[in-house]
């Protein structure tokens, strides 16, 4: 059995691989995510990722369509104590920002689809800077002591936001963050690393790295010539168009070669090997998709191969 990570000073514990959910419902449907769910669990996955605004930005949907197929999934498999499951607010069309009274009527929504009587981790999806830090924090203190939220996290928040929330909580004693989710990956290191990242390192937060993959391009089936049928091929493919992507690509097959695994595999255990970082997320529409993924878990890269990483990706 793989070694849970323990999240950040939480006592929450969790698979190396977060399993995003922003395809269910969107290129995913009921189906299709109960397999990947399936899978994902039968391999010890116990990390669940998802937002109450998955997925509106999909043709006929209106946000929480992945929380609902979750919930449906929870029910029908009645493992709820056997994951870890993170969900989002301040996205959902009808529960936009983080004013304390947004914050609670979101997450009694989010509990509703998801057919649970609590959330594990509570993200706030994007900062929103012009409500103050305090309001934010204490709507979550709220939900927390009321059992309905286990542990908090921040995602797309600013070093100076994240830091006055952090020294809020201490001073009040209050819920404090505990994760934080940035964009992160080989060729998109200056969205984490320096300020953010520091903070992180010296507050003790676990990072859940988005976009671990970006968008596919991580994944080696974007190259010179090729044309890849995706919903994201457009913004993975730039990539390509850039040295630092190219060097990237070649150092990546040269350790894949090395070990006798795909490129993404290689993409995600350098991610899951830098400080702070606790699981790398990533999605996978179909259950052809997740072997590559979920051998991150078992993949030791030297010091000399993450050193060969680092310096092509720079």
């Amino acid at each position: 059995m793989t070694a849970l990570r323990k999240l950040g000073s939480s006592d929450l514990e969790v698979f190396p691989l977060a399993l995003g959910g922003n395809v269910f419902g969107w290129t995913a449907d009921e189906a299709a995510s109960f397999a990947v769910l399936d899978a994902y669990t039968a391999a010890g996955g116990n990390f669940l990722d998802t937002a109450d605004s998955y997925s509106a930005w999909a043709e006929g949907n209106s946000g929480g369509e992945s929380e609902t197929i979750i919930g449906k999934w929870l029910a029908s498999r009645g493992n709820r104590d056997d994951v870890v499951l993170a969900t989002k607010v301040s996205q959902h069309p009808d529960y936009q920002g983080l004013t304390a009274a947004n914050i609670k009527a979101a997450a009694d929504a989010s509990l509703r689809r998801l057919g649970t009587d609590r959330i594990d981790l509570y993200y706030t999806h994007f900062d929103k800077p012009e409500v103050p830090v305090e309001e934010i924090i204490g709507a979550l203190d709220e939900l927390v002591k009321a059992g309905k939220v286990r542990q908090i996290a921040a995602s797309n928040i600013s070093p100076e936001r994240l830091s006055a929330s952090l020294a809020f909580s201490d001073r009040e004693g209050l819920a404090r963050y505990v994760a934080l989710q940035p964009h992160y990956n080989l060729v998109s290191r200056d969205t984490y690393e320096g300020a953010l990242r520091d903070l992180a390192e010296r507050e003790g937060l676990a990072a859940v790295p988005y976009y671990a993959l970006a968008s596919g391009f991580l994944t080696g089936k974007y190259r010179p010539g090729t044309t890849v049928d995706s919903a994201r091929a457009a913004g993975a493919g730039k990539h390509l168009d850039t040295e630092r992507g190219r060097r990237v690509l070649t150092a990546l097959d040269e350790t894949a070669a090395a070990h006798g695994v795909p490129v993404a595999t290689v993409a995600l255990a350098w991610l899951a090997a830098q400080p702070t970082v606790a699981a790398p997320l990533a999605s996978a529409r179909t259950t052809d998709q997740l072997p590559d993924l979920l051998a991150l878990a078992e993949l030791d890269l030297t010091g000399e191969e993450l050193d060969a990483l680092t310096e092509a990706s720079a």
